[in-house]
């Protein structure tokens, strides 16, 4: 029996690959608990500086496994089964690694919010972004409602969220969803190269980064400054910038290590 999930390291990249491509890999409990364990373990793992999401089979991940239903998750409630997909978000949005997010085919309901979770996007020619919840009664379960206004703003993000409509990788782009559009024999060579250049980077300053980023849509200019005081209070004590200076004094490329 194949593994449900796939994690191949190449370097300081990791790529971790939903694998059920037979259901365009929908999410099982045994997928999303193999998923949130993974992340956990990358994100201890130092040798990792990257991480590429994707999935099996042309398809990203359609969302949960309906087939599969609640006989998948046995005697456990629906809150500890909410719980357990959240764990994953947790894991992406939390991480002190970049994400990036290798979309083929469809992305629709917490398969969307999956990409949306990561700090970059790249999508090939055929994918698309749908939050299909409220087409079967439901609402976003995966950050959907956090990621969407942020990314695109509120108007556009009620749109699509009460709509359901989806969102083709063209207007993705003009949207601000994705950061490349590219033809599918050419994504994953895209994607990779985009985590390799994240790889190579300064992982002290990339981890204060994308934290900062992610919580600057919270409190005011003060607050966002004070953070900023803090992440660079202490890169300034870093030895990833002497190498930096050193780097650029002497017009060869940097070699950061994380210290």
């Amino acid at each position: 029996m194949q593994p449900v999930l796939l994690v191949d390291r190449n370097g300081a990249v990791a790529t971790v690959t939903l694998n059920r491509p037979e259901s365009k890999n929908a999410l099982t409990r045994q997928l999303i608990q193999a998923l949130g364990n993974a992340l956990d373990e990358l994100d201890r793992d130092e040798a990792v500086r990257a991480v590429v999401l994707t999935g099996a089979g042309g398809s990203f991940c359609s969302g949960a496994d309906l087939k599969a239903g609640m006989a998948d998750f046995g005697e456990v409630s629906v809150e500890t089964r909410i719980d357990e997909f959240h764990a994953a978000i947790r894991a992406i949005a939390h991480s002190k690694k970049p994400f990036v997010a290798q979309v083929d085919g469809p992305a629709v309901g917490f398969g969307a919010d999956l990409a949306l979770a990561c700090d970059l996007r790249v999508m090939s020619s055929r994918a698309y972004l749908q939050e299909k919840f409220v087409k079967i009664g439901l609402m976003p379960d995966g950050g959907g409602t956090f990621w969407l206004p942020r990314l695109i703003g509120m108007g556009r993000a009620m749109e699509y969220l009460l709509l359901g409509d989806r969102i083709d990788a063209s207007l993705a782009l003009d949207l601000g969803l994705t950061n490349r559009v590219v033809p599918p024999e050419d994504l994953s060579a895209t994607a990779l190269g985009l985590a390799d250049a994240l790889a190579k980077g300064p992982p002290l300053a990339l981890a204060q980064i994308r934290a900062a980023v992610r919580e600057s849509f919270g409190g005011t200019i003060d607050d966002a400054l004070a953070r900023e005081k803090s992440g660079q209070t202490g890169l300034l004590a870093s030895s990833d910038l002497v190498e930096g200076v050193l780097a650029w004094a002497q017009r060869r490329t940097p070699e950061f290590h994380g210290r």
